[in-house]
């Protein structure tokens, strides 16, 4: 069921892809979730929700409850991360970012007055429409998984800076990958 799920993220977002006037095929995308989708990250141990998705034969896999401060005003869940990170000329979500985007979910279900800024960033790389148009994509997609997971559009806005909003500016491969990403406010 799970697997399930995330195979309609992945196809959603593919298919939100050709809705743009701006080519973001023409470097080619690599899906690399596929390749870590069964690896546990360690940056993502013990943040999950409790009953999403299913086990092997199906029976609903055990998982404690994200701790949801909902006084605080402007923060999400507490102990989550808040950035979705991508690869490199990707909008599809990597398999580490899933626990993320599903504890993030539950927040807000959990609470229904509070609303998410999904703020979609790309590296500098690339020309500034391409980069809007990527960062749009990545927010999207963001949006679209919490959709899935329950989460009322009405709750939910996806915004993009493109390469305006740098998290790190130098030039190396791990600056690069910091700059790709998705912040989820409230």
């Amino acid at each position: 069921m799970k697997k399930q799920i995330w195979s309609v993220v992945v196809v959603c977002a593919v298919l939100s892809g050709c809705a743009s006037g701006v080519k973001l095929d023409d470097v080619p995308v690599e899906d690399k979730a596929a390749t870590s989708a069964g690896a546990p990250s360690s940056s993502t141990t013990g943040v999950a929700v409790q009953g999403i998705g299913a086990g092997q034969g199906g029976a609903q896999t055990s998982m404690p409850t994200v701790m949801v401060d909902a006084k605080a005003p402007g923060q999400g869940p507490v102990g989550v991360a808040h950035v979705v990170f991508f690869d490199y000329d990707s909008f599809v979500i990597r398999a580490e970012a899933r626990p993320v985007i599903a504890s993030h979910a539950q927040f807000l279900q959990a609470n229904k007055q509070r609303k998410a800024s999904l703020e979609g960033h790309t590296d500098d790389r690339g020309g500034r429409e391409y980069n809007l148009a990527l960062g749009q994509k990545r927010a999207d997609a963001v949006r679209q998984a919490l959709s899935l997971l329950g989460v009322p559009e009405s709750q939910l806005e996806a915004v993009s800076f493109g390469k305006e909003k740098l998290l790190s500016e130098g030039g190396s491969d791990i600056d690069q990958a910091k700059n790709r990403r998705v912040e989820i406010r409230y």
